[in-house]
């Protein structure tokens, strides 16, 4: 059953547009028919309780888990059946909530690893234009990531997905474990600036208030569904998000979540 929507204005031609996506664990579906589109320019949120599905839906998208049903096409082109590996070649790039950097390695070291695909030759030119959009990083370049701070260890792992200069970047959770402010500032003051330089951004997130501030689609998944969707003006202005969440499962801890 496709998810409620409601209006909002127009959105972007899709960059990425998965169809019944269905997926799971050792042929287990815990997503089932999850349609989701994300433009070029957009910043896509998902959001929902613990256990919704979020992770897997991501998993499906980029090629860990393989689909049981549904289709991905990027770019026009059908990718339902391609590898991780290729779907990165072809823009997808991917920052985990975890494992997002190499702790023992520099943040040189980490940066030049995010291009590990591209010629030798062209690596040095490609950190070069990440540190440009991020040149916080640039006194940091000699020190281990394990020694940097949350904030710009998140940060290390979003530029080194970029020296890939992928088209789709994908954002599992990226403000957990950081505070509030640090988590505005990573929102606001990165996500936001790849979506106006033209990314398509798909962001999970589970500070839902802070999530909602930079998006300009939103759909709230429960129990491997999605169930509505809608405008991130919409969402923001949605009065019944959190008792959503409580009626679909999600109990543990919902209201402050829901606060951010």
């Amino acid at each position: 059953m496709p998810a409620a929507a409601a209006g909002g204005g127009a959105r972007r031609p899709p960059y990425l547009a998965a169809t019944q996506i269905t997926s799971g664990y050792n042929k287990v579906p815990i997503v089932r028919d999850v349609d989701l589109t994300v433009g070029l320019g957009e910043v896509v949120l998902v959001i929902g309780p613990n256990g919704a599905g979020k992770s897997t839906l991501v998993k499906a998208v980029t090629g860990k888990l393989p689909l049981l049903g549904g289709r991905v096409v990027l770019d026009g082109v059908d990718i339902s059946h391609a590898k991780e590996d290729e779907r990165a070649l072809r823009g997808i790039g991917y920052v985990p909530q975890s494992g997002d950097v190499f702790p023992t390695l520099t943040v040189q070291d980490n940066l030049e690893m995010g291009g590990y695909r591209w010629p030798r030759r062209e690596v040095r030119g490609q950190v070069d234009r990440v540190l440009e959009q991020f040149p916080t990083l640039r006194p940091l370049r000699r020190r281990l990531a394990r020694t940097l701070s949350g904030g710009e260890r998140k940060t290390l792992g979003i530029a080194r997905a970029l020296v890939a200069d992928p088209r789709l970047l994908i954002l599992d959770e990226p403000t957990s474990n950081l505070s509030p402010l640090i988590a505005s500032t990573v929102l606001h003051g990165v996500v936001d600036a790849l979506a106006a330089n033209g990314r398509a951004i798909l962001l999970i997130e589970q500070r839902v208030a802070l999530g909602l501030e930079v998006a300009t689609w939103g759909y709230v998944m429960a129990g491997g569904r999605t169930r509505f969707e809608a405008s991130g003006d919409e969402l923001r202005a949605h009065d019944d998000l959190g008792s959503f969440f409580l009626e679909h499962g999600g109990t543990a801890g919902v209201p402050a979540v829901f606060r951010g």
